[in-house]
């Protein structure tokens, strides 16, 4: 636009944009005044001249507050009598919505921004207002599609990233060297991947089966997703769809791991994202092609599994101190027990959440751990966390499945050693 305003006279093209995007939102307000047969402020003349009065007074005043700031108030006057009128007419026979009026507002502003030069910003607020008064219906049906749980959910979301990480201090304390704004980044960045997943799963409810479950459960927890689909298969007489879902679930793991290890350490991440890829691929491939296979049972089946709310404060409190935990912890080994110490806490670590275990080495990678310690760990921990799965899996699902599964995850197990053997002989 500002290009624009080049070939033109500068004061000219801006009042014809001052026209053209109020002309815009009154048209709108046009359309829903007839659609309507109720009395409604303004229209595609009231709002064109709303607007040069926004652009008028900036002008005038001449960089001062004061004139936009009572002109505004005035313009707020008028549409105040206007929406007093409204309900004295409508009395208690409808709803009496603010919109128009509140939209008449932003219209002043947005002729007020125009003489200010701040063409973007005037354009952007009106295409803004123009949707947010278009998608009325579906705004509001959002609040029957919408749970008030899911709304807290995201609050807590919030809670999370925006309150509570800006105020922690961003050093190391302790001869840990614990810092308490990366743990609780490390919270954050779980917790945001787990809600996404988790968000994907509510909005996909009932579409969708199995696939889908160990698709978005795995980046929600492998782990979880393994348990629930074992329960289900217990039930149904489809080993090859369960047992190849099961596997894809622990191949989206890697494409979890890799994400997060690569979003806290750089230099880790670049050992790591080649074998994490490769064995992703792998996995879910191997399980897709299991999945094909023909079972005994036939028919679609029905999606069950409900993921728990990923962002309850305790559960963000628990991972904090896991992870702190698991530093302290890791420090003590690798000054006491040495490199052999360390893969013997991997591997016991994989019988739990490998997530703290595997951020911890993210953390102490370079500093208390060689990069090539923490990288090997993290494959030790992915690879045991498999194989328990794989036990799993066997203890919840029916036979056929349970052993399919086991056999899968066990391969996979290996294949995840596979990398420790190639750094091993680099």
């Amino acid at each position: 636009m500002n290009e624009l305003a080049r070939f033109v006279p500068n004061e000219g093209f801006k009042i014809f944009l001052v026209l053209f995007l109020s002309f815009l939102v009154g048209l709108e307000r046009e359309e829903h005044k007839a659609a309507s047969e109720r009395y409604a402020f303004g229209g595609v003349r009231t709002f064109p001249l709303i607007g040069l009065i926004g652009y008028s007074l900036v002008l005038i005043a001449r960089g001062s507050l004061v004139p936009v700031s009572v002109g505004f108030a005035v313009v707020g006057g008028f549409l105040w009598l206007s929406y007093q009128y409204k309900l004295s007419v409508q009395g208690v026979s409808g709803p009496s919505g603010v919109t128009t009026e509140i939209s008449a507002l932003v219209t002043y502003l947005v002729g007020a921004l125009v003489s200010a030069d701040l063409f973007w910003i005037a354009t952007t607020i009106t295409v803004i207002s123009m949707f947010l008064l278009e998608l009325k219906q579906g705004l509001e049906g959002l609040t029957k599609r919408i749970a008030g749980e899911e709304i807290l959910t995201f609050t807590k979301f919030l809670l999370l990233t925006a309150v509570i990480l800006p105020v922690l201090p961003n050093q190391p304390f302790t001869r840990f060297e614990l810092n308490p704004f990366k743990t609780w980044l490390v919270v954050v960045a779980v917790s945001a991947i787990s809600y996404g997943s988790y968000i994907l799963l509510k909005v996909s409810r009932k579409k969708g089966g199995v696939i889908i479950v160990a698709v978005l459960g795995g980046l929600y927890s492998s782990t979880v997703a393994t348990v629930a689909l074992a329960r289900r298969a217990a039930r149904e007489q489809r080993p090859h769809l369960f047992a190849g879902g099961i596997l894809m679930a622990s191949g989206i793991m890697y494409l979890r791991l890799a994400l997060l290890v690569t979003l806290f350490n750089r230099e880790l991440g670049v050992m790591l994202t080649v074998p994490f890829l490769l064995l992703a691929g792998i996995a879910c491939l191997v399980g897709w092609l299991w999945s094909r296979i023909a079972d005994t049972a036939k028919g679609e089946i029905e999606r069950e599994f409900e993921p728990k709310n990923p962002l309850e404060m305790r559960a963000a409190l628990l991972f904090a101190g896991l992870f702190v935990g698991i530093i302290i912890v890791t420090h003590l080994v690798v000054q006491y027990m040495g490199k052999g110490g360390v893969y013997g806490l991997a591997a016991i670590m994989g019988v739990t959440d490998v997530d703290p275990f595997i951020l911890g080495m993210t953390q102490s990678a370079g500093r208390q751990t060689g990069l090539m310690l923490a990288a090997n760990s993290i494959l030790i921990a992915a690879a045991s966390n498999n194989l328990i799965k794989g036990i799993y899996a066997r203890a919840f699902a029916d036979h056929k499945t349970g052993m399919q599964s086991l056999m899968l995850l066990g391969g996979l197990t290996v294949l995840g050693l596979l990398p420790v053997l190639w750094f091993a002989v680099r």
